[in-house]
Order: structure tokens, then C-alpha cells, then sequence
């Protein structure tokens, strides 16, 4: 099936270009996991010269499959270790037995990532270089009462909130289905790195970058927890529904799942003409549809029932709408394969950089 995803894979985006932004800066990856080592190949995917040190027995990730597939040096590693160490030069070394060659190539570096607890990387490896701009990843941050706990995207999950309200209504609490508070640090971490980059070309400043995965994690809880500080009020599980919009949620179709997602009076408007639905003052607005959400959820729901998923995404044209579709389904839309998703890096499929630059 990965020959049909990567059919026809595209270079109008001028990847060449992508990979010149940063040519000449010399990023060191101490990082391992996934915060970090994404945070990493997203400079390296910019065209950074990008080297990672791994431990002599390899990034912890290397085992967690299976799947197992070859990997960039030709060894059975874990899918997982795959999607986020792509264009790397991989090194091994002890940084307790070997602290010379790492300070050399300290010295060698624009930029350095890091994921120790908090002072293990001055301890280990002694001062920083002057010209070195450090980004220091850890689960709770360089000070406050949690800074020397460890930081794993689970426990994460549990302690921000995030899973309180993730899950079905009368159920047990869900995690999101990736490591979702490593995906959005390293993000996080590389726009810093970004900032701090241009202000050192600027100015000449050198910046000391403090990312936590807990500073994080509340970021991202956006309207949940603005919703909590205007009402006081803990948000709840809802499952795929919104606490802010009615309807905006999964219905099942006669052939799967599918969602159907109103932001505004005007498209409820034009879905109650597609569906066939009474045109309640009460329901007209926004706060009147969250006012009878059950009775218009039910009531929808009863309708599309009736439809295949297809159907529905051909009724509903105009209206915000999709099936929930499976990863393969996803990889292989067409969108994906017009975009350029899986790309092959190594003689490995992995997924693209979802930069895009195109001139």
C-alpha cells in the first residue's frame, strides 16, 4: 500500500529550497524520546547540519516497537524512532566517559538541544559556549517545587487536565491518541529556537531557552481552560463534542463515523435546509443550540444514520464535514498524495515536513 501513497509525490514545493533556510548552522541533539529529537529534525529538515549523540546501546526509542522496520543506518530500529530523527547524523557516545569529544563538538555548534533534568547537562559537561544558543527541554521547567521530576507525556496528560476532559460522557478519561504534549513542546521549542536565532543575527544576544512540557500542556488547553477561568466551571468529557458550538461533534453513519462541525448561525442555517430540519427560533443561535444540544444532537443523529459517509460528504458540500477516517485512510487521500506526506529519506518512507515554502 506505501506505493500508492507515495505515487506522485510532488516537488512544486521546492523542497531544495526548504533545505537551504538554515544551511551552515550546526545543531547538537543531546535530547532523546521525542520532544527534543522532534524539535531537532524539524531544523534539520530547514537544512541544518543536525547531530545527534545517542547513548552507546541508542535512543530508548530504538526498542519501542514493535513495528520494527530497517531504519536510516540499516538496523532494525522502531517505527517511533523513525518519526523524528530523520536527517541526522547519528553519533554514539558515553557523556560520562567521553566529555572532551562532546565539548568539541559543543564548540562546533550554533545551537544545542538538551533534555536532562534540570543541571545534569552543566554537571555532566561543564560551562556552555559563550556563542551557543541551548534550549533546555524538561518536563516541569528550571525552577518551581516539580522541577526535578521526571516528565512522560502520559503522566503529563493526567496531571495538566487534559485528560479529564478527554473521553466519553460517563466514562473513563482518554489520553490523546500521540504524545500530544511532545508534539506541541517541540514545536514550541523550535519557534523559540527560530526567535532566538534571528535575535543572535540581529543583536548579537545569545539566549538560554526554558521549554517544559508543563508549561505546555496548560498553553494548549486554550478555550478549555479560558473557559474555566470565565465561568468557573471544570470543563467536562464530552466526547468528540464542543463545549462552545452546537452541532460539532461524531454522528454515526450508516457505514461509520462522521462528523459534522457548525461554527456559525448562517452554515446551521444551510444545514437545516440540507437535512430537512425545522428552523426553531430557539435553535437559531449559537447559545440557543448549546442551550438544546441533546434534542438537536439526537435529532440529527436519527438523520444521518440513514447515510453512508459518502453521502453525507457529498450533501453536505459547503458545510464544514468529514468521515473519521482510519491513518490509512488519511495517508492515502488524495490531498495527502497531492501534498507530498510521506516522503523517502534514506531509502525510508517517513512522513514530511509539514513546512512549505513556495518560492
Amino acid at each position: 500500500m506505501l506505493d500508492i501513497y507515495m505515487y506522485n509525490y510532488q516537488t512544486f514545493f521546492t523542497p531544495l529550497i526548504m533545505k537551504e533556510i538554515l544551511k551552515g548552522i550546526n545543531v547538537l541533539d543531546l535530547s532523546r524520546i521525542l520532544a527534543g529529537p522532534y524539535t531537532a529534525q524539524m531544523l534539520a529538515d530547514l537544512g541544518a547540519n543536525v547531530t545527534k549523540v545517542e547513548a552507546p546501546w541508542g535512543d530508548d526509542t530504538r526498542g519501542w516497537g514493535p513495528p520494527f522496520t530497517k531504519g536510516f543506518d540499516n538496523e532494525n530500529v522502531a517505527a517511533y524512532y523513525l518519526s523524528c530523527n530523520r536527517r541526522k547524523k547519528i553519533i554514539n557516545a558515553n557523556l560520562k566517559l567521553e566529555k572532551e569529544r562532546i565539548r568539541k563538538l559543543m564548540i562546533k555548534s550554533d545551537i544545542i538541544i538538551e533534555n536532562f533534568k534540570p543541571g545534569t547537562f552543566e554537571r555532566l559537561l561543564g560551562p556552555i559556549p559563550d556563542h551557543v544558543i541551548v534550549c533546555s527541554i524538561s518536563g516541569f521547567g528550571a525552577t518551581g517545587p516539580r522541577r526535578d521530576e521526571p516528565g512522560y507525556d502520559l503522566s503529563l496528560q493526567a496531571r495538566s487536565g487534559i485528560m479529564s476532559i478527554t473521553g466519553e460522557p460517563g466514562k473513563g478519561p482518554s489520553k490523546v491518541g500521540v504524545a500530544w504534549i511532545d508534539v506541541i513542546t517541540g514545536l514550541t521549542a523550535g519557534n523559540a529556537i527560530l526567535a532566538a536565532l534571528f535575535e543572535k543575527e540581529r543583536t548579537g544576544k545569545i539566549r538560554k531557552i526554558d521549554i517544559s512540557l508543563w508549561d505546555c500542556a496548560i498553553a494548549a488547553l486554550v478555550n478549555q481552560a479560558q473557559n474555566f477561568l470565565a465561568s468557573g466551571k471544570n470543563p467536562e468529557r464530552m466526547g468528540s463534542a464542543h463545549p462552545n458550538l452546537v452541532p460539532y461533534r461524531a454522528f454515526k453513519a450508516s457505514d461509520g463515523w462522521f462528523v459534522i462541525a457548525v461554527g456559525s448561525d448562517n452554515q446551521w442555517s444551510r444545514l437545516c435546509e440540507i437535512l430537512q430540519i425545522d428552523k426553531l427560533t430557539e435553535w437559531e443561535t449559537n447559545a440557543g443550540r448549546i442551550k438544546n444540544r441533546v434534542k438537536i444532537e439526537t435529532y440529527i443523529s436519527n438523520i444521518i444514520e440513514e447515510y453512508t459517509r459518502d453521502e453525507l460528504e457529498e450533501m453536505l458540500s459547503g458545510i464544514p464535514c468529514a468521515p473519521i477516517n482510519t491513518i490509512e485512510e488519511a495517508l492515502g487521500d488524495p490531498q495527502s498524495i497531492s501534498r507530498g506526506v510521506i516522503e523517502m529519506v534514506g531509502g525510508v518512507p517517513t512522513l514530511a515536513s509539514p513546512l512549505r515554502f513556495i518560492n
